[in-house]
């Protein structure tokens, strides 16, 4: 187990990081006291030892140069010969006085400078100024007589002071190197010292991360890997800084608190096996119901339809053989048990394919709707005929669902529409589409009647009317079956509260899945490709009502 004391992992490291920062600051402003100094030694090196010596062998080869100049006048005569003596004298100065502006605190070279200057003038006084104005005054012969081995002795001398002025010059370089070497040697060592001071803190810092971070991480680590092999009992905690302490304690806790939701849901899943059970028998008895369902369609579409087809029969029969014999009102009598009859037939007609909605399915497949309303189209070619009417529809999208379902319900909306016609108003009726989200919304608009907004969900209840049957021929299942057949697609139907004129009933459908996320919208047909066809067919318009 790792002992640690109670201060945190970030009070470590703080003091660890403060300690190497003080011994490397400490560190910097030596070695920037060092680098000064080594600047200033090399500049002294470069900027004044240097072009000291440079100076001084310039010196005397300038003062070489006047006394060559003196001798060959001497000889010669010629003032020509002394161009070397006074561009020699000119040069000598400028060069004494760069020397002096170079020595600011060096005693002992401005000392030797100032020899150099008075053996020089000395000379020019007691050698050169005398034979130049010897040559001038008596000619080169008396001038030569002056130049005795005294007067060379008297130049060696000038050339004595300049060696030891060079001399003093190359100590003072020697002594500027060693103080840059040493200054140097200085800076490498200090560097030196940094980077084993830094190398010894990263050492620090890789033990105290192992011993404070790696080694309760991987003891905590093996725990969690227990826990998360199945063993949910098991304790965790671990020895270090106080926030790996902390941490282990809030791992602990999320495990106490995975532990109780598993054995909560170990009682929430026998719950739901039990009510699974429940359900599958419940579904089990559904299937039973479903078949019962089924034969009583079979027995409602076959038995029952007999006898109403054989009292429909000799009803007419009756109507046929006796209309006319007997009085007005057994007629109407008769004429009342015809239409009855029919009506019943209608209406288990009507129930019966109400039921079978969602029960026999031919399976889901791609539906052009453009190609549905072109049969619609012609189904009700008729129907449009005889009511002078139009049926126009815009670009439709293509549709996954079962194209007979599809085309009975885009039929009933349809027929509806021209059904229930204003009078002596030529119905219109106009079936549009448009994106909203991954849902087509498609809306079937006419100019009729309208339908008020306190009845827009009760037209959608079977067999609910909203007119008398002598107004409007039909069932009142159309809309029912609309319904049932858009929720067997996944989408809704309702009443358009806003239309201003007729009725606008509009209903969903999903978006083709590899289209869902796209934002295409079919283009509007042009006026003159729309096409026009009356309500629904002319069976059809007789048995659906809203």
């Amino acid at each position: 187990m790792i002992k640690t004391g109670n201060r945190t992992l970030r009070q470590r490291v703080t003091a660890l990081c403060v300690v190497v920062g003080t011994v490397l600051a400490l560190l910097a402003t030596v070695a920037a006291v060092v680098g000064a100094n080594n600047r200033a030694h090399l500049d002294n090196l470069l900027n004044k030892s240097g072009p000291l010596r440079a100076h001084a062998e310039s010196l005397m080869a300038t003062l070489v140069d006047q006394e060559t100049g003196v001798r060959g006048y001497a000889v010669s005569g010629d003032r020509a010969d002394l161009v070397p003596y006074d561009d020699g004298l000119r040069r000598e100065r400028e060069l004494l006085a760069s020397m002096n502006g170079l020595l600011d605190d060096d005693r002992a070279i401005r000392q030797k400078l100032r020899v150099v200057e008075e053996q020089a003038q000395l000379w020019r006084r007691t050698v050169a100024e005398p034979v130049i104005r010897t040559v001038s005054e008596s000619g080169p012969a008396t001038a030569q007589g002056l130049l005795t081995p005294a007067a060379r002795q008297q130049f060696g001398d000038v050339r004595a002071a300049v060696e030891a002025l060079q001399s003093e010059i190359m100590k003072l370089r020697d002594q500027v190197g060693r103080n840059a070497r040493r200054t140097s040697s200085m800076l490498v060592l200090l560097l030196i010292i940094a980077a084993v001071v830094v190398v010894l803190a990263g050492v620090a810092l890789r033990l105290a991360l192992n011993r404070l971070v790696i080694a309760p991480v991987t003891q905590l680590a093996a725990q969690v890997r227990d826990v998360a092999g199945g063993d949910y009992q098991r304790d965790i905690g671990t020895a270090g800084p106080p926030e790996l302490a902390g941490l282990a304690s809030d791992v602990d806790g999320m495990r106490r608190k995975i532990a109780a939701d598993l054995t909560e849901m170990r009682e929430a899943r026998a719950r739901i096996e039990w009510v699974n059970s429940q359900l599958q028998k419940q579904a089990e008895e559904l299937t039973r119901s479903n078949r019962d369902l089924e034969q009583f369609a079979y027995v409602a579409s076959h038995d029952l339809q007999e006898p109403l087809r054989k009292v429909a029969s000799f009803c007419q029969l009756l109507q046929r053989r006796y209309g006319g014999q007997i009085d007005e009102r057994a007629d109407q009598y008769i004429a009342f048990a015809v239409d009855g009859a029919q009506r019943m037939q209608r209406l288990i007609n009507d129930l019966l394919a109400f039921s079978r909605i969602g029960r026999l399915t031919t399976g889901f497949t791609e539906v052009d709707l453009n190609a549905v309303m072109r049969e619609i189209e012609g189904q009700t070619d008729a129907a449009r005929q005889y009511a002078d009417g139009e049926l126009t529809w815009s670009e439709l999208p293509v549709v996954l669902g079962e194209e007979p379902l599809l085309a009975n319900l885009i039929a009933n909306l349809v027929s509806n529409s021209l059904k229930f016609r204003r009078p002596d108003v030529p119905p219109r009726v106009h079936v549009s589409a448009r994106r909203v989200g991954d849902e087509w919304e498609i809306t079937c608009r006419d100019n009729g009647i309208g339908i008020e907004p306190e009845f827009a969900d009760k037209i959608f209840v079977i067999f609910q009317r909203l007119h008398a049957k002598d107004a409007y021929p039909g069932t009142g299942i159309g809309l029912a079956i609309a319904k049932k057949i858009v929720e067997y697609h996944n989408g809704q139907i309702w009443i358009d509260p806003d239309a201003t004129e007729g009725t606008a009933i509009s209903f969903t459908l999903p978006v083709l899945p590899e289209q869902r996320g796209t934002a295409e919208v079919p283009e509007p047909r042009n006026e003159e490709n729309g096409r026009e066809s009356s309500a629904a067919a002319a069976d059809q318009a007789e048995e659906t009502v809203a």
